[in-house]
């Protein structure tokens, strides 16, 4: 596909993501949702790739919806309806990817761009971040999962004070509140983000794709049949997958562990 309003970089075992209309602080309209869903099914269908590193050019990683865009939306609700299907298609493809997707926050993330945050799996935030919800400023809700996601992360009461007073936070207190785990300069942002991907890159690809899938669950399913889950796959993983058998023997011979790369 050809990408209008992002870029997409595919590096071996690493894609780049980026929205690229900063001059807009990347608007998530319908035409960049369908751009980034048809890219996270690019990214899955390259069986290489293990890792993705999102983020915008120029002062936002994302400032939400286009409004004009909306405007005209709520006056077709099919088209609204199917506008907000790709949403949920695109951001549930991040959760259930195979790869590792890390959110590298530079500058403005509100309303749709912490929704998009928040279905990432890993994630850092340039040190002049600004993070909210801030739908309800303009008397809007959040629809591409952000009632459900923000209290499953940052708990429950700091969630509804984000998504009733629309405030923004800076990058120090998302750091406190759990938003994201690590706040750099601005200007090492990508760089911080590159050497998470060299050292989840010493680790094995199907351990990690396992555990994300494993650590999602408890989002899912109710608590005993996640723990049945987690049995069936440690067994599974332990007696088929020569990396667990790998991780033993490099520690026990002390020696860097060789995975397998396929």
């Amino acid at each position: 596909m050809s990408y209008s309003n992002i870029r997409l970089a595919i590096e071996g075992p690493l894609a780049r993501v980026t929205l690229t209309r900063g001059d807009k602080l990347n608007p998530l309209d319908w035409s960049t949702v369908k751009e980034l869903k048809a890219a996270v099914a690019e990214i899955e269908a390259a069986t290489a790739v293990r890792y993705v590193i999102l983020t915008g050019e120029g002062r936002a990683f994302s400032a939400g919806g286009d409004l004009d865009g909306y405007l005209r939306l709520y006056r077709e609700p099919a088209e609204f309806q199917a506008f907000l299907d790709d949403f949920y298609a695109m951001l549930i493809g991040i959760e259930q990817a195979k790869a590792i997707w890390i959110a590298a926050v530079n500058g403005v993330c509100v309303a749709g761009g912490i929704e998009l945050l928040l279905a990432c799996d890993m994630a850092l935030a340039g040190a002049s971040a600004k993070i909210g919800d801030g739908h309800l400023n303009f008397g809007q809700l959040p629809g591409a999962g952000g009632s459900q996601r923000l209290p499953r992360t940052i708990g429950l009461l700091r969630a509804k004070h984000l998504m009733l007073t629309g405030d923004l936070l800076d990058a120090e207190t998302c750091e406190r509140w759990g938003l994201v785990t690590k706040v750099v300069p601005d200007a090492d942002l990508i760089a911080v983000a590159e050497a998470w991907v060299a050292g989840l890159s010493t680790k094995s690809a199907v351990g990690l794709a396992g555990a994300k899938r494993l650590a999602n669950m408890t989002l899912e399913v109710p608590y005993e049949e996640g723990l049945k889950a987690e049995i069936a796959f440690v067994h599974r993983y332990a007696t088929t997958e020569p990396d667990a058998t790998e991780g033993l023997l490099a520690f026990k011979e002390k020696r860097n562990p060789r995975f397998r790369k396929d």
